[in-house]
């Protein structure tokens, strides 16, 4: 932004960030933004507005939802007030730790299918090895990891 003083219109904001305009017209609607209107009650976004999308837009790539960015951004009527903004980002972290758990096990299983002389998973002896365990329900889904020693082992006999 060249001069803090700038506004601009919905239509000039949205093609900013490369937005569609109803983008930010439904964030307005659920609370997010408050722009300010021009004597003809057009939208006009100031610089703490573009901040706000920025914002917004930064939250969602983390994997945040809007209820979540609202609670951030302290929106809302009441506002949430810092012990509510703390529950909402330890619960986010919580979740990004599981995802990251769950990446890290599809990495693995990844580099082992890669590694492994069975051009079939299926026929893969160390994947039947975690079905059967899965079946017999010594393990499941969310515990089922291939140890690293077995996602380096390309001579494995495919049988």
């Amino acid at each position: 932004m060249k001069s803090s003083g700038a506004t601009f219109s919905v239509g000039e904001l949205a093609a900013r960030f490369a937005l569609e305009t109803h983008v930010l017209r439904y964030w307005e609607e659920v609370g997010l933004l408050a722009p300010s209107r021009d004597a003809a009650g057009r939208r006009r976004y100031g610089a703490d507005d573009v901040v706000r999308v920025a914002t917004i837009l930064s939250s969602k790539v983390a994997g945040m939802s809007l209820e979540q960015i609202q609670v951030l951004l302290d929106a809302g009527p009441e506002g949430a007030g810092a012990p509510e903004r703390h529950r909402v980002l330890a619960a986010h972290l919580a979740d990004l730790d599981r995802r990251q758990a769950e990446i890290e096990r599809s990495r693995h299983m990844t580099e082992h299918a890669m590694s492994c002389r069975a051009h079939d998973i299926a026929a893969c002896p160390n994947f039947r090895t975690h079905v059967g365990e899965l079946f017999e329900g010594t393990r499941t889904w969310p515990d089922l990891q291939v140890d690293r020693a077995s996602v380096t082992d390309s001579s494995a006999d495919p049988r």
